[in-house]
């Protein structure tokens, strides 16, 4: 995806010793591929592997041959009336891929995960943003169980530094309205626009990228790292400024002889007229200026992996209804439209 493809371009200027790109996607690593050969020069190892992280067999073998040491996990369906239409699907890769990488961490004792999450996982209204919280909340638990497991051990060091990090939307991601209305521009309109207030944070791909890598640096245990994104920008506001930046003309009841229309199409399921950054109200500034970190309520490992296995159960079984159910009791902040 966008964000994990650009954590790769910037990890390869930082010289490691050996850089891992795994994904499902085929051409989506093919072309990243083509990217980090193309336009940077390295002396160092960088394998490309295509593999289903929900699979941890495969996942566990390709860490230990490797002896990892950092993980970016940025692996996701993030696209929100997608998720909303095909409900385990999206919990199934966004929770149970999760799960799984966080274990093969502590099992292989990796030193550092890095969980990119979204803001729609803060009081979500829509299955993708429930999942994300949930996988939240699975980092959590499983920070707190090393910590734990470490204290009991007389131990110096945490086993797997766990942490996340949560940010709004980037400009020009795969699947994110600046693409969406540059295309629509393209093709002589009209723009669509859900609601004249909607209003998303924006950050740069690259920004938002070495932001995350700053933020594991600052990696202690257990936080949810938080991006200043500045202020909140209005989407039809937006649409506007595109238009007139591509040198034409809005046309709306004013401008009857304009070139491109505005088309209010109404909020869609699940979707927020504004998103938030933190569940709790309080955050904690670090050593840069633009990271903020927050320490928030969880369930420890305990009490969460066998709720977990049932949602797993529900998901193989294909039982929508109960998967649903269970999910809201795991994240019950989740306005469930469902």
């Amino acid at each position: 995806g966008s964000i994990g493809s650009q954590l790769c371009k910037e990890v390869v200027q930082l010289k490691p010793k050996k850089l891992i790109c795994i994904d499902q996607n085929e051409l989506g690593l093919y072309e990243l591929e083509q990217c980090l050969t193309s336009k940077f020069s390295h002396h160092f190892e960088i394998e490309y592997v295509l593999i289903n992280a929900q699979k941890k067999s495969d996942l566990k073998k390709l860490f230990y041959e490797n002896d990892i040491n950092i993980v970016f996990h940025a692996a996701a369906y993030k696209h929100v009336p997608l998720v909303e239409k095909n409900p385990l699907s999206g919990i199934f890769n966004n929770v149970w891929t999760t799960k799984i990488i966080c274990e093969i961490c502590l099992e292989l004792n990796v030193n550092k995960f890095m969980l990119i999450s979204t803001d729609k996982a803060v009081r979500p209204t829509n299955v993708m943003g429930a999942s994300k919280r949930l996988a939240e909340l699975v980092v959590q638990a499983y920070s707190e169980y090393s910590r734990r497991e470490i204290k009991n051990n007389s131990i110096n060091d945490i086993k797997t530094i766990f942490s996340m990090v949560r940010f709004g939307n980037v400009l020009d991601s795969s699947g994110s309205v600046v693409p969406l209305f540059r295309k629509q521009i393209s093709n002589g309109g009209p723009i669509t626009v859900t609601h004249k207030k909607v209003t998303r944070y924006f950050m740069t791909i690259p920004e938002a990228a070495q932001l995350v890598i700053q933020s594991i640096s600052l990696a202690e245990g257990g936080e949810v790292f938080l991006l200043d994104m500045g202020e909140p920008m209005n989407i039809f506001h937006l649409a506007k400024q595109m238009i007139v930046l591509s040198g034409l003309n809005i046309k709306d009841d004013d401008h009857p002889f304009g070139d491109i229309e505005i088309e209010v199409t109404g909020l869609r399921p699940g979707e927020k007229l504004f998103e938030e950054l933190l569940i709790d109200a309080k955050s904690e500034k670090t050593n840069h200026k633009l990271i903020y970190k927050a320490v928030e309520s969880f369930s420890p490992i305990e009490e969460l992996v066998p709720r977990l296995a049932e949602l797993h159960e529900h998901i193989i079984e294909n039982n929508e209804s109960s998967a649903l159910d269970q999910l809201s009791e795991l994240v019950p902040e989740w306005q469930r439209s469902l």
